[in-house]
């Protein structure tokens, strides 16, 4: 295969020949094998007669970007006697290949000029790891991936992109093996395939399963640059998933037509609700709210989600797509399955998340593995918890607060793998039946029941209006301080509703400012778009 980054020559102004370095930058976070991938690019070229170099500048993982290795090739025989100076920092606009084991961290090389269309070749892993902003936003904070490629490819010389990451996981391996498969298979080293294979077994560590996943790395890279032939009547598939999120179709047709084959015998009636009574289109996200509710708290809870979103269906027609129903379905289960504490100790102690960290972290049966868990619950957690007047009268008490702070202010640190530390979240996970006398548990179902009034009052006059309001209820998420925000932005939001009514274009101004709102956490967009809207 031709090579695409060969140390190029040029003559100076005193005539000599003056040959530039090969330079590259890989972008990995901890534990991806980052260095490794960089140390075994070092001793092949070392052991092919090159000068080579290694440094690296740490990120700090998701937050603000991964670490970047950075090494420089010089070939000896070049005609130079001395040692070259290398750089120990990657130059934008001078980076002949960048590797990035993530697709983020392929936008993010993008962003800062490491890749350029007239040298880089770009090896990318096609996998998302949400990075904290996407996490955190208020809303739907995810970059979309496909914007991602396509800057990439504008991007760069060359750019050869896989799921690295699930071919090191089926092979056994991290993804710096796959990667370097990659790399091979791109040409863009002088160096050949079995110069790749022996810096991998030089390592002696993990070579096989390593060898496998070269080998899967290397096919993928040279596959993804095959031209594609398109036989296929109607536009070609994307190349990524549309959204990783969206719910498969066969499923939605499946709970269309047979909504009790997706649920378990305890919800079969309800089941059989959802078909007779309720719109097809809505009928999937019915179901996932039945499991939901039945499995926060019980079956009679999955009846009362049921009875709230069935208070909309008279407002649809066959016009309106059903829209209403589908919004008010989604919001409903999320506001009735809200974040508490017992929540939270009961998706801790699940089996499948165990074995969903074991899997992740690669634990071998010989090997011991601990799960810590880092928590700082506030009073308001706490006390919410609690029956409603046990609650009301801590958080009238200076001592209990005393207390309380004092215990939970520098945070706990919970190993959940112990006897003492599973016992007592398993505990907190099973007080779900006294949920019901619990402090939020009134005050959120108070909030619930007042926003679907607010819907169904809207909804004959204005049913795009309604739809809003409906959607509205995606600001109101997490807990303590998070949701503390959340409700105060919802809450401005639904004064901004009695407001708009009367107005044509009251729908639209609605989306507007919920768009504000969800712009950042503290409400300062939404107060400056209500106040500019003369709404505040």
């Amino acid at each position: 295969m031709t090579t695409t980054a060969e140390s190029s020559a040029s003559i100076g102004n005193s005539g000599t020949v003056r040959t530039r370095p090969i330079t590259m930058a890989i972008l990995a976070m901890g534990g991806e094998g980052g260095g490794v991938l960089a140390d075994w690019t070092v001793a092949m070229a070392e052991q092919a007669g090159y000068y080579a170099q290694n440094t690296s500048v740490p990120g700090v993982a998701q937050r603000t970007g991964a670490t970047v290795y950075y090494v420089e090739l010089f070939p000896k025989s070049a005609g130079h006697g001395a040692e070259p100076v290398l750089s120990t920092m990657p130059t934008p606009g001078e980076v002949d290949i960048v590797v990035a084991s993530e697709l983020m961290e392929a936008g993010r090389a993008v962003q800062r000029g490491f890749a350029t269309p007239d040298r880089t070749v770009l090896i990318a892993s096609t996998n998302r790891v949400y990075s904290m902003p996407e996490r955190t936003a208020m809303g739907d904070g995810r970059v979309d991936s496909s914007k991602l490629v396509e800057s990439a490819k504008s991007s760069s010389k060359r750019f050869l992109r896989a799921d690295f990451s699930t071919i090191a996981v089926d092979n056994g391996s991290v993804i710096s093996a796959s990667l370097f498969g990659g790399l091979a298979a791109s040409g863009a080293l002088p160096f050949q395939r079995e110069q790749f294979e022996e810096a991998i077994r030089a390592s002696g560590k993990g070579v096989e399963a390593s060898l496998n996943a070269f080998d899967a790395g290397y096919s993928a890279a040279i596959a993804s640059e095959r031209p594609v032939v398109d036989i296929s009547i109607g536009p070609p598939p994307s190349e990524l998933p549309i959204d990783p999120g969206a719910p498969d179709a066969s499923l939605i047709a499946l709970a269309s037509d047979k909504p009790g084959a997706l649920v378990g015998p305890d919800l079969a009636k309800h089941a059989q609700r959802i078909k007779d009574q309720f719109p097809a289109p809505a009928r999937y996200y019915l179901v996932q709210g039945i499991k939901r509710t039945a499995e926060y708290q019980d079956v009679r809870y999955a009846d009362e989600y049921l009875d709230r979103v069935s208070r909309v269906v008279p407002f649809e027609t066959d016009e309106t797509g059903a829209r209403l129903s589908v919004e008010t379905a989604r919001y409903t289960a999320l506001w009735m399955t809200y974040e508490d504490t017992i929540r939270v100790a009961f998706h801790k102690t699940r089996e499948s998340r165990f074995s969903r960290v074991r899997t992740e972290a690669r634990v071998q049966e010989e090997q011991m593995m601990q799960v810590h868990e880092y928590l700082h619950p506030q009073i308001e957690e706490i006390t919410d918890t609690l029956p409603t007047a046990l609650g009301r009268w801590i958080l009238g008490s200076r001592f209990f607060q005393w207390l309380i702070y004092k215990v939970t202010h520098k945070g706990i640190k919970l190993q959940t793998t112990s006897v003492f530390g599973f016992s007592a979240l398993y505990f907190l996970a099973r007080l779900r039946p006294i949920r019901r006398r619990s402090m939020r548990f009134s005050l959120e179902q108070e909030r619930i029941d007042n926003w679907l009034d607010t819907i169904v009052e809207c909804a004959p006059a204005d049913y795009a209006l309604a739809c809003e309001i409906a959607e509205c209820q995606q600001v109101v998420k997490g807990y303590g301080e998070t949701h503390k925000n959340g409700m105060r932005n919802f809450g401005l939001l639904l004064t901004a509703v009695h407001k708009l009514e009367g107005d044509p274009g009251a729908a639209e101004r609605l989306k507007q400012l919920r768009s504000s709102a969800l712009a950042d956490e503290n409400g300062n967009a939404l107060r400056a778009a209500l106040g500019s809207a003369g709404l505040a």
